[in-house]
This record gives structure tokens, sequence and C-alpha cells, in this order.
């Protein structure tokens, strides 16, 4: 916990300079200045995979308190570098997908996500492990990781959230690909599939309640394998989706688990929160209860 009596402690400030929010780095800047903090570490970078490196720092420096100013991707990267070090964190939702801060209730709104961040209630929450790495939001393989990775080729910086649904067209006839699933060490899923997510909270991209049970503190990993193929079995899929009722889709099927195991019948990309991370022909993913500490209303 932060010292209340004579300031704020030492608080880091992990910053993707190109992500703006309300009135910028400058306001953010004056609002922490204002919480009385003792020792302030600032640090900026240029891409998010730089983060990690600054908040291992951070770390190394006392900080009692991480804010992060940026999208899903740069929280992503810092909540790997935070996991299990108990220090908690306050998101400042600066980036074009703010996922996981709208699941948390977090405004994309500087001055309240600052009030936030030193004010708020502190609250343990589960993050979810692929491939050695950590997650908040969801991680994917298949049809939305190929639909990020176009994303990211520029295309989200000039067109915004309206990127994933323009890359999305492209990519609604790929093809099926043989996947096998293990959940807890038994067989669940054989079978050919466009989309296998895994999720940590309900609300993905496009504000679609995927995961309609998931709650970001019950110590399981949501899981959804989808069979959609065309436009026409994908619309009938993003409709039940939207209607928030995903388990009655023919072409999903889904359980929760706290050890996954995929085998893929040919490479595929993955990402996680949003953050396309290359091809695989395998993955392991599993859940880490109580993993981060974070500042919520």
């Amino acid at each position: 916990m932060l010292r209340q009596a004579g300031g704020a402690g030492t608080v880091a400030v992990i910053a993707h300079r190109r992500k703006t929010l309300g009135g910028g780095l400058d306001e953010l800047r004056r609002l922490v200045a204002d919480e009385g903090v003792d020792k302030l570490l600032w640090y900026e970078v240029p891409k998010s995979k730089k983060a990690p490196k600054q908040v291992r720092k951070a770390l190394k420096e006392g900080a009692e308190l991480v804010l992060v100013w940026g999208g899903d991707g740069m929280v992503q990267r810092c909540v790997d570098a935070l996991a299990g070090s108990g220090v908690p964190v306050g998101i400042i939702p600066a980036g074009t997908a703010n996922l996981f801060a709208q699941n948390l209730g977090v405004p994309e709104d500087l001055p309240k996500a600052v009030r936030i961040a030193f004010g708020g209630r502190e609250r343990k929450l589960d993050l979810g492990k692929v491939n050695g790495e950590h997650f908040a939001v969801m991680a994917g393989v298949g049809f939305d990781a190929e639909m990020i990775k176009d994303a990211d080729r520029g295309l989200k910086d000039r067109l915004g959230r309206v990127a994933y649904l323009w890359t999305g067209l492209r990519h609604i006839r790929g093809d099926l690909v043989p996947m096998t699933v293990k959940i807890d060490g038994v067989p669940w899923f054989e079978g050919e599939a466009s989309c296998l997510l895994f999720g940590n909270v309900g609300t993905i991209t496009g504000g679609i309640e995927a995961f309609d049970d998931a709650r970001p503190d019950d110590g399981w990993l949501e899981i959804g394998v989808t069979t959609a193929k065309g436009p026409v079995q994908w619309a009938r899929v993003l409709g039940r989706m939207s209607a928030g009722r995903s388990d009655e889709s023919p072409f999903i099927r889904m359980t929760r688990a706290r050890k996954v195991t995929v085998r893929l019948g040919a490479p595929m990309t993955y990402e996680l929160d949003g953050g396309a991370k290359g091809t695989v022909t395998r993955l392991k993913a599993k859940v880490v209860p109580g993993g981060i500490t974070v500042r919520v209303p």
C-alpha cells in the first residue's frame, strides 16, 4: 500500500509516448504532481515492447505504484513484467483499444483515471499465461490473431478501431486448421477450427461479450473454439456473441480451465491482448490466480 501520510511514496509512470488522452503527458505530469508524490520515476517509450525494461528499472528503484499510459498492448507488456511483484498498477487508458480498463470500469478520462490510480480500491486479479508470457484480457490463435496482425501494420494508427473491422473482413474466408485441445490434461476438442480464444474477462474487441460468465478473479481461464467459415457462418457467430449468447451458437464450443495445451495442424498466428506474437504449432496456457494488483473504482 502507498503511504497516506507525508506523500504518495515512490510512483513510476511508464508511458507510450505515441498514445494520447486528454491533455496528454503534460497534463498527466501535473495531475500526478498534485497527488503529493515523494519521488516520481518517469519513463517514456516509443514502442510497447520497450516497456518491460523500464518496468524492471522502476521496481529496482522501489516503485510503490506503477501508472501505465497506453492501450491493451502496453498494459500487457507491463503486467507481464509486474506479475507477482505485488506492486499495484494504475491504468491510464490512452490506447486505441482499452478493453482491460473498460472491463474494470476505468474511464477514458484522464483526471478520473488518475484519481482511481491513486485513490481507488486495490483488487487482486488473475492473469493468463501463454507460452511463458502473461496477458490480462484475452489471447487467441487463428482468425482474431490474423485480423490483429494486419491491423498492426500501420492501419490501427490511421483508422483506430475501424482497422479491426477492415482486416476482419479480409480474413473471414480463411481456411479451417486441424486443432487438438486438452483441458487440464483431458482431451476436449479435436477437429478443424478457425479460431481459439482464451479469455480472462468477458468483453472483447467491439464491445462483444464473448465470455458471458468470465470474471478476472475467479481462478479460471475461459476457452472458446470457433468452427465458423465464410461470411454467413461468421455473421451468425457474431450475432450470437453480440446478443450475449455465445454458448448457443452451433459454431462455438466453450468451457473453462486452469491449464490448456493446443496442437495445430499448421502454423497459425497467435496474439496476446491485441498484439500479434508470431506463428506457432503448439500453445501452452494457464491461469495465474491473483497475478496482478490493479487500482479500480
